[in-house]
């Protein structure tokens, strides 16, 4: 059966939930295979980097799963300045990497004007794309920050659920953060969504449809990362999302998304030690390593004992080459062929 649904070219929501029910050593090896198959035909074996800088612990929000929610008191709480996060993107340009990603909390003390001074100076000073990843904002910064230069917008929609949502965000609709992705697929961004598995009460058919959503979205980038427990919030002892199920999440969401760019992300990594390798094999092309200085990496603890990334560089470039692919040295745009 799993051989027949991997011969489909268009598969269904039942085709999907069906491939994320085996449990078979054999039918997950094929899986695996066909989503390598899948991004060596519609991405190419050019793997590209985005360094991140982490520039704000500090959030508005309270979600049941981050550590960086507004009620954990205990998080040391900082926010790096505007020179700070320009010496980091030298960094990150400096070892030959063409995406900077500007993250942090949903921090309203970063007004839109002083983003949009970021992003003017960064795209002043290198010849880099630009995302950003900030959660939510008011749309009238939406515009200001694309009309600076700015790229890309990676905004998760985390469960395609709409009661899980509203549990997980204490009381927020899914369709608002839809509509924020719509309004900046609008705008001209390059749009990023996914979902974190494993999350408590999470089913296989919601996340059959997390994979749906993205399709539906007509997303440039998904990232489908695993869940991992934080000691300062309500979920703190919950399980971590098993390996297995995320390489198959990241396959299956390669097969039927074909040309997205998918990230082996930073939790993967943290979960197994050589869950980068891992996810390059199960689909991914994209690799994010974090560049956030020290004191302020270690206190952007989303999640406990988050994979370092210091001196990243040579050891990327060689997990890169021993998967047969090259490390990209374009900004890595979207590979929709409309945009």
């Amino acid at each position: 059966m799993i051989k027949g649904i991997l011969n489909k070219y268009v598969l269904d929501e039942h085709d999907i939930l069906s491939l994320l029910q085996t449990d078979e050593e054999n039918e997950i090896a094929l899986i695996l295979q066909k989503a390598d198959e899948v991004r060596k035909e519609s991405c190419g074996d050019e793997v590209y980097l985005r360094g991140i800088i982490e520039f704000s612990n500090y959030c508005e929000q309270d979600c049941l799963y981050c550590g960086l929610r507004k009620s954990n008191s205990i998080l040391d709480r900082y926010r790096m300045s505007k020179d700070e996060i320009l010496q980091t993107a030298n960094r990150i340009y400096n070892a030959g990497i063409k995406t900077i990603v500007l993250q942090s909390g949903e921090d309203f003390s970063f007004t839109g004007n002083e983003i949009e001074e970021i992003i003017l100076e960064i795209k002043n000073r290198f010849d880099a794309a630009v995302t950003l990843s900030l959660g939510e904002r008011d749309y009238g910064d939406y515009e200001l920050w694309r009309k600076a230069g700015a790229d890309r917008y990676l905004l998760k929609h985390e469960t395609s659920n709409a009661h899980l949502y509203s549990v997980y965000h204490q009381g927020q609709k899914l369709q608002d953060r839809i509509q924020h992705l719509l309004f900046l697929k609008s705008l001209g961004y390059q749009i990023g969504s996914g979902n974190i598995v494993g999350l408590p009460n999470q089913t296989l058919r919601v996340i059959a449809e997390d994979i749906m959503l993205c399709k539906s979205l007509d997303v440039d980038m998904a990232s489908f990362s695993p869940f991992i427990p934080s000691k300062d919030t309500p979920y703190r002892k919950q399980k971590a999302c098993e390996v297995n199920l995320i390489l198959k999440v990241i396959a299956i969401a390669r097969i039927i998304l074909k040309n997205v760019h998918m990230p082996a992300t930073t939790a993967l990594a943290s979960l197994d030690p050589i869950g980068r390798e891992k996810g390059l094999k199960a689909g991914a092309n994209v690799i994010m390593p974090n560049f956030t200085p020290s004191p302020y990496k270690e206190k952007y603890s989303i999640y406990e004992n988050k994979k370092s990334d210091d001196n990243i560089m040579p050891e990327l470039t060689s997990l890169i080459f021993s998967t047969g692919r090259i490390v990209s040295k374009e900004k890595g745009h979207t590979l929709k062929v409309s945009q």
